[in-house]
């Protein structure tokens, strides 16, 4: 199995994911993974964006896994938390992580709102775009 880092905000980046109900929608991501066969290491996020870090099968297609865990969990919070007009982005990031990386990443997902009071998702998301070489127009992404 690949360790991946995801990344997704909600659409237009609105702050919908509330306190109250954030580890009830970690928890049905990590069981959606389950369902496709895969392991959530550790899911987290903020108000307005999720981290997840999971294990993956080769014979995955990350984009039909992100497909289902965006639409499942979507249709989740339309019924079971009521918001109506929630949605994901369009988009998402991913990248692979190393052995020695995931006890790292595992520690900043949980510490998410600790960091976030540091550094806003868009200023980490850069930072880490630059870090892994990838080129970006920024009229992009946001």
């Amino acid at each position: 199995m690949s360790v991946l880092s995801l990344g997704f905000c909600t659409k237009e980046r609105r702050a919908w994911i509330k306190e109250t109900w954030q580890e009830r929608i970690y928890k049905y991501l990590g069981g959606i993974l389950r369902g496709l066969k895969g392991v959530a290491e550790e899911i987290g996020g903020a108000e307005d964006h999720v981290h997840i870090l999971a294990s993956l099968r080769a014979t995955h297609c990350l984009a039909d896994v992100l497909r289902e865990i965006k639409a499942s969990s979507s249709g989740w919070i339309h019924s079971a938390i009521g918001i109506r007009l929630f949605g994901w982005q369009d988009g998402y990031g991913a990248f692979t992580v190393g052995s020695r990386e995931v006890e790292s990443i595992n520690r900043y997902i949980r510490e998410q709102k600790e960091h976030h009071r540091r550094k806003t998702f868009q200023e980490e998301y850069l930072d880490l775009l630059r870090q892994s070489g990838i080129e970006f127009d920024e009229r992009y992404l946001w």
